[in-house]
């Protein structure tokens, strides 16, 4: 009997982890082939988008939150996937806690405040208890609220994500059919050079990247009405500019945005009609357009 030797070389010369220069690329085998899993759709949700920002503090979860507020007031069937495994922030948001029930079929059944339905690991823990797990109890976790959660049919789903690229951001759009992603960054300048490798990896596993959102554009004084430009002035655009890609639109930097988050009673709801809220709304039909909602 002939001895078949292991061929692992040849797959490591295939893919080319170095980067070196080649003078012609291998065919493309399909996914299941490469060893990639196969990209589904979430059961009973029309369309998907994910907000990031790839770096943390910059109000991506408030922004991902009023969104679904906005797409419900123009009368979608509206939810909210917080797939922040160590840092959940919807309960707060939307002032909703306790474990969820489960469905006939074993399934998460979300939990609905104003109109959205929501589903976090925040449910699921106490709210002081830390999520102390290695990689593969995370990646677990953020299988089940993908594929586990009964939505009961939804219109549009915004996944809040973690900050960075790492494993979470790359299970979900290697794993998810995604319609979208929206980018949110601070005008300041540290923000937006991680919010360029966030624009960088969605291009990489080609998800379409409907825009940016510029948070905390600017202040103003609410004695004397001078703007101030606190993080600086005009970066989101610059940096839309120089990739090619959408800027939605703008949320200025206002107490009372921070004060609705901190109580449960976000922006959209908590000031219908406002200067703030319309700049939430107007950037939510804008998206709801470009992904034909």
């Amino acid at each position: 009997m002939t001895r078949r030797l292991f061929s692992t070389f040849r797959l490591l010369h295939h893919e080319n982890p170095l980067g070196l220069p080649r003078s012609g690329a291998p065919p493309e085998l399909p996914r299941r082939q490469r060893g990639l899993p196969e990209k589904r759709n979430i059961r009973n949700v029309r369309k998907v988008i994910a907000v990031s920002s790839a770096k943390g503090g910059v109000g991506k979860s408030t922004i991902a939150v009023n969104l679904a507020l906005a797409f419900a007031r123009h009368g979608h069937r509206s939810g909210v996937l917080d797939t922040d495994i160590f840092g959940p922030s919807i309960p707060t948001l939307l002032n909703l806690s306790g474990e969820p029930q489960l469905s006939a079929n074993n399934q998460l059944i979300p939990l609905s405040n104003y109109g959205v339905k929501s589903m976090s690991m925040g449910y699921l823990i106490a709210e002081s208890a830390p999520v102390v797990w290695r990689g593969l109890m995370v990646m677990k976790a953020l299988q089940q609220l993908l594929h586990e959660v009964d939505w009961g049919g939804l219109d549009i789903l915004v996944l809040d994500l973690p900050p960075g690229t790492g494993d979470t951001q790359l299970t979900i759009t290697q794993q998810i059919k995604l319609d979208g992603a929206v980018i949110v960054s601070t005008p300041q300048d540290i923000a937006l050079r991680d919010a360029v490798k966030g624009i960088s990896m969605f291009q990489k596993v080609s998800v379409p990247i409907l825009g940016m959102v510029q948070n905390m554009s600017v202040f103003v004084c609410p004695g004397c009405g001078q703007s101030t430009h606190i993080f600086g002035a005009e970066g989101v655009m610059r940096t839309c500019n120089s990739h090619g890609i959408e800027m939605l639109g703008d949320i200025p930097l206002d107490a009372k945005i921070c004060d609705d988050a901190d109580r449960g009673k976000p922006t959209v709801v908590a000031e219908p009609e406002s200067v703030r809220e319309k700049a939430f709304r107007a950037i939510a039909e804008r998206i709801g357009r470009s992904i034909e909602l």
